[in-house]
């Protein structure tokens, strides 16, 4: 399989792309400044239209796994247009191309895309976000429901594992407390983390079978940040007295986010052959890795 990762030097991309390598397919891995370790380098910049017009011509894939975004919550709400012509218009673009040449095309999209009022979101039920990066992610989505060709929307939520730059929850944990650090952790948000060897194990599946339509591919677990927290530091023995339990309202931070974007994986768990894990598993397999 002849398969196009975007974001490939990414936290879930380098997962994808080193997996699909190790499988023995032809990787194009596409990025636009931290060149990938693994796969065929392959130069994207998605926020010019010629860039990515050229790149299915150019690698002609089987699949594409459109992994690369612009991430940053808070960001996402500084620089709408930028958001916008990346998460919404690049993704218009990539699917439009990916049809033209019969490529099967995996969104990775996010749990933002819901309100947040109430969790474990089900497929079916209509997204409303409360920020500019979960609006700019939609439109995404949108487009590509307008398109005749395969697609998928694989929606997750608080990717979690390790990366060679990017520091993500369990870890940033992790380091602060074995400084002796105290870090403010809030309860009121919850969440489905992921762990992202499973995840990239699952957007591997749907790829290979082509499977079509929304699919929520995130951890089985339905968690506030804090007693996630709380599960790491007993795995790993550091001072839970560290961790300061706080609230959304008493955090800096500029965009709103949804108290509870939990997802519902039921579909996931009845039609994937690699399952959701839930938040112990991946926090056991997390600690492995680490050790």
């Amino acid at each position: 399989m002849k398969v196009l990762v975007t974001g490939s030097a990414g936290l879930i991309g380098s997962q994808v792309a080193k997996d699909l390598v190790d499988s023995g397919d032809t990787v194009y891995s596409g990025y636009h400044k931290a060149e990938p370790d693994v796969g065929i380098p392959t130069h994207i910049d998605l926020s010019d239209i010629n860039s990515i017009n050229e790149i299915i011509k150019k690698t002609n894939p089987d699949s594409v796994i459109h992994l690369a975004a612009m991430t940053n919550v808070d960001l996402c709400e500084k620089e709408k247009e930028l958001a916008m012509k990346i998460n919404a218009k690049a993704t218009e673009i990539l699917a439009k191309q990916a049809a033209k040449n019969n490529s099967f095309f995996v969104y990775v999209s996010t749990d933002y895309v819901f309100d947040g009022v109430e969790g474990m979101k089900k497929e079916s039920d209509k997204p409303n976000p409360v920020d500019y990066y979960g609006r700019s992610k939609l439109e995404g989505e949108k487009s590509l429901m307008n398109l005749a060709s395969s697609w998928c929307i694989a929606r997750t939520s608080t990717p979690y594992g390790l990366h060679s730059s990017k520091t993500t929850f369990p870890i940033w944990v992790a380091n602060k407390l074995s400084e002796n650090t105290e870090i403010t952790v809030v309860t009121d948000q919850h969440t489905s983390p992921t762990y992202v060897p499973n995840l990239s194990r699952m957007l591997i599946e749907i790829t290979r079978r082509q499977l079509v339509g929304i699919f929520h591919v995130s951890g089985a677990t339905r968690i506030s940040r804090y007693d996630m927290a709380e599960k790491l530091v007993d795995k790993l023995k550091l001072p839970k007295t560290l961790l300061l339990p706080s609230s959304i309202e008493k955090m800096d931070w500029i965009a709103k986010r949804p108290k509870d974007s939990s997802l519902d994986v039921s579909k996931a768990l009845d039609i994937l052959k690699e399952k959701p894990l839930d938040v112990e598993q991946g926090l056991d397999s997390l600690v492995k890795q680490m050790n």
